[in-house]
């Protein structure tokens, strides 16, 4: 009793206090995402062959297509006939009007392969690498007689499979 009243005297108390125990718990947190196969047209740039009065001699340009891809993913770029009437891969129409001028699109400089639609055959084919990847369109209007002036266009649909 004296030491309780000697410690009161000092200000300090006694106190049972319950030691103080931390308790955990673990669980598990599951995550997961499901990467799919995929493919955009990221751009097309237009092609012009300028202004001429004729077409004595081959007017070649090219186009930079831009398409992406998920990375190993294998696709082929297909471009269709256009709008021209009569027209096929090996031999678009573009058109003012009624009148229109021969062109072709192909696959190499040489302008040897023609571009078109059938898978193995006259597309291009790659492997995505989840990044953009440019791909060179080479066309070309060749020597013919020109009919009425005017401004001649053509529209090409690009289709990606993958």
């Amino acid at each position: 009793m004296r030491l309780k009243s000697a410690l009161l005297a000092a200000g300090l108390s006694l106190a049972l206090v319950p030691a103080a125990h931390a308790a955990t718990a673990t669980g598990t947190l599951n995550l997961s995402i499901t990467i799919t196969a995929s493919c955009t047209v990221v751009s097309a740039s237009a092609i012009n062959f300028g202004s001429v009065g004729a077409i004595g001699a081959n007017i070649d340009q090219t186009s930079t297509l831009t398409v992406n891809c998920s990375n190993t993913t294998p696709y082929t770029v297909a471009l269709s006939a256009g709008g021209g009437t009569g027209a096929t891969v090996a031999s678009r129409k573009m058109k003012s009007g009624t009148n229109q001028i021969n062109y072709s699109l192909y696959r190499d400089a040489a302008r040897a392969q023609v571009w078109g639609t059938t898978t193995g055959t006259d597309t291009y084919a790659g492997t995505g690498s989840g990044a953009n990847q440019a791909i060179t369109i080479y066309a070309r209007v060749p020597s013919q007689a020109v009919p009425a002036p005017g401004t001649y266009t053509d529209a090409v649909t690009v289709t990606v499979t993958y």
